[in-house]
């Protein structure tokens, strides 16, 4: 179906070169079509922008979905998350977050409304479970700790903050998910997180 094969072209265009640099031009060139054919489809730009981020969205949320489902506990699901992102995204630009942001705000405030509603339940029942199984403290804010997840996420990801100069996105999704996890886990826990970071480790020398 074209409207599809538009938004998968436009997806790839978009995360490798930036949604404020890729024209719609651009989009009809490297398809092989008339811009006409994308305006049957879409009205402008930016409708086409919210579609193709609500569909990474709907991907992402599909992956993780099953990875949940075939976890053998909240620790390795986090790591199996990361890998998972990590092939998912590995052509993505900081760029293009920023240029979302920056030139398309109302659906980048629309993405982050809409991510939240479908990430935040699940990663409370990852929490949940994992104090079921004594890999998380008892003590810990399920609410509280979510939340911090879920904006810590978000924030790793402003270029503008972490230069890609600086810091690449492994490295930072390894970072914060050592950080998030020591400060949540049980000596049981630690273990297990103990032995994805030396294996991490061990991969990356």
């Amino acid at each position: 179906m074209m409207k599809n094969e538009i938004v998968s072209k436009s997806e790839e265009l978009f995360l490798t070169l930036g949604f404020k640099n890729v024209t719609m031009d651009d989009i009809a060139a490297a398809m092989g079509i008339s811009k006409k054919t994308i305006y049957i489809h879409f009205s402008n730009k930016t409708e086409l922008v919210r579609t193709v981020t609500f569909s990474i969205l709907d991907q992402i949320y599909l992956g993780i979905e099953r990875i949940n489902k075939a976890a053998v506990n909240p620790i390795e699901e986090l790591y199996d998350i990361k890998m998972f992102l990590m092939d998912y995204l590995k052509n993505e630009r900081g760029s293009a977050h920023y240029q979302l942001k920056k030139y398309y705000p109302k659906v980048f405030e629309q993405l982050e409304v809409k991510k939240f509603e479908k990430m935040h339940s699940s990663v409370e029942r990852s929490l949940i479970r994992g104090v079921e199984l004594e890999l998380f403290r008892a003590d810990i804010d399920v609410a509280f700790i979510s939340r911090v997840y879920f904006v810590g996420m978000s924030g790793i990801r402003d270029t503008a903050v972490f230069s890609e100069n600086q810091f690449n996105k492994n490295y930072l999704l390894e970072s914060y998910l050592e950080y998030h996890l020591r400060a949540i886990v049980t000596k049981r826990g630690l273990k297990i997180l103990n032995k994805h970071i030396e294996k991490n480790r061990t991969k990356n020398e």
